[in-house]
């Protein structure tokens, strides 16, 4: 009678893809003015107040305070406080998260006891208006490492100069 449908359906979601990574953390003790702007993950502990234009993913943790007129990132959990309105791909708001602002997204969610006021907007698309992703260039681990492989070369000069101090401190 309740039989359990064991073959997968067409309408199933894939697995999502690769969880998105912090890159940058502004720690607890640090207050920020100025811009946040590029791509990876930051998370802000501490207080800051400017611009973020962020191709990627923004935690405000528990003890993260901002301040901001216009919030863009791909993705915003807000978990302390944003004064500030956010335009993202998906926002959530966690239980003890604090949001002062409009919000306009195409995915949002809370947890019981998350603050919000102000308007939301749903949308089927957001556009962020994000600088484009820079051109490819050596990765800073593929520069670090031609760096390290480069000799380093010592004029003549400095090679006798030091010859000489090691000769006068031996004597």
């Amino acid at each position: 009678m309740f039989k359990r449908n064991t073959t997968p359906t067409e309408t199933q979601q894939p697995a999502v893809g690769a969880v998105e990574r912090i890159t940058s953390v502004l720690g607890s003790g640090v207050i920020w003015h100025g811009s946040i702007n590029g791509s990876g993950g930051v998370r802000i502990e501490g207080a800051f107040e400017g611009e973020i234009a962020l191709r990627g993913m923004l935690v405000v943790g528990e003890t993260g305070r901002v301040t901001c007129q216009n919030v863009r990132a791909n993705a915003v959990i807000v978990a302390g406080a944003v004064r500030g309105n956010i335009t993202t791909q998906k926002l959530e708001i966690r239980g003890s998260g604090r949001v002062w602002g409009d919000v306009v997204t195409t995915a949002f969610v809370t947890e019981e006891g998350a603050f919000l006021r102000g308007q939301i907007r749903m949308e089927e698309t957001v556009e962020l208006d994000l600088e484009p992703a820079p051109e490819t260039t050596p990765s800073e681990a593929a520069q670090a490492e031609s760096i390290a492989a480069t000799p380093i070369v010592i004029p003549e000069a400095e090679k006798t100069q030091t010859i000489r101090k090691k000769k006068k401190a031996t004597e």
